[in-house]
């Protein structure tokens, strides 16, 4: 936990609730759709857990509803104002690939699909998508600006999968992506004034025992 006198920001990045199109592995991308009845069941959990947790000082969201939504219940447990809205906090941008489901698009939109599974980091996606590593740019400018507003504080940032694996990426020791991200699970950093960024604990799903959760990694 953080307090006023530690030289670093904790931040918990939560990724948004269950949508139709998560169970429907239909791609979401920067698409704005809304949670679903388990979607909304996952947000009051993960709430009620934080409510119950030392002071946050502020909620950021996507500006995304999934994202926004599960914020607001959020900030409404912890008894604060509306979450902050920040569009660098969205999810990839798929381009052609917004509201394919996944296993269809290599045969729906080839090109597109060949450029979201390259290992080149550089690759962007046809109609208007963002390569790996503007995500990565995007993503980690916006946690690094929360960090500093926030030194020695707690707070909370709702955001997306994809999203995630990049501010794992940048957080971990190796370099590495962290692999499936499951809806409002809770990953802990600390980000120092040096920039330096760790992770503390990563994928937390506790808050869903006895919750009907079909989790299925997507954007």
């Amino acid at each position: 936990m953080a307090d006023p006198k530690s030289d670093y920001t904790e931040i918990i990045i939560i990724r948004h609730g269950e949508t139709e199109w998560n169970t429907d592995s239909r791609i979401q991308g920067q698409l704005d759709v809304d949670l679903n009845h388990v979607g909304m069941q996952q947000a009051a959990a993960v709430a009620a857990r934080l409510s119950k947790e030392p002071k946050i000082s502020a909620v950021y969201s996507s500006d995304l509803k999934r994202a926004f939504v599960t914020a607001e219940i959020i900030a409404q447990s912890c008894r604060m104002l509306l979450p902050v809205k920040d569009p660098d906090l969205r999810g990839r941008h798929m381009g052609d690939l917004h509201g394919i489901v996944f296993n269809e698009a290599a045969k729906i939109k080839p090109e597109a699909h060949k450029a979201f599974v390259s290992l080149e980091r550089d690759q962007i996606i046809p109609g208007g998508g963002e390569s790996l590593n503007q995500l990565y740019d995007r993503c980690t400018s916006a946690l690094q600006r929360i960090a500093k507003k926030h030194r020695g504080e707690r707070v909370v940032v709702v955001t997306h999968g994809a999203t995630i694996e990049q501010l794992h990426r940048r957080g971990s020791s190796n370099g590495m992506s962290a692999g499936k991200v499951l809806n409002t699970s809770v990953n802990v950093f600390h980000l120092s004034e040096e920039d330096k960024w760790s992770i503390i604990s990563w994928g937390d799903l506790s808050h869903l025992d006895g919750v009907d959760n079909g989790q299925v990694p997507s954007c």
